[in-house]
């Protein structure tokens, strides 16, 4: 069952089941297969225009098709992105943010926040 508001036999319900069915065939949970479909589609919706509501980090990040997996755990630089964790600083109301670089955005956040 695609998101509210994506009709069946709709290339975003398509790209929902293919999603979903690749995340299960990788051992993924069906509530989590689920979820992540739901995400992945939603972001697209937003950066195409689809959807009335969407959020900086939907609109200005790396598509998810070509960010492939970057921040799910694999080796390399993974977690939030610069500017995920500028707005973040900047919604916390952090000092000095503009002129921090990622490693200093995420220990300062990490600090205000505990």
């Amino acid at each position: 069952m695609p998101p509210r508001g994506i009709k069946k036999g709709t290339r975003r319900a398509r790209q929902y089941e293919k999603i979903k069915g690749s995340q299960k065939r990788r051992g993924t949970s069906e509530r989590r297969a689920k979820e992540i479909a739901a995400r992945t589609v939603q972001k697209e919706r937003a950066r195409s225009g689809e959807s009335r509501q969407r959020s900086r980090s939907s609109t200005r990040d790396i598509s998810s098709a070509r960010r492939g997996g970057q921040r799910s755990g694999k080796s390399g630089p993974r977690g939030q992105t610069r500017e995920q964790l500028y707005e973040q600083a900047r919604r916390l109301k952090i000092q000095g943010r503009s002129r921090m670089t990622k490693r200093q955005l995420l220990a300062a956040v990490n600090r205000k926040k505990a």
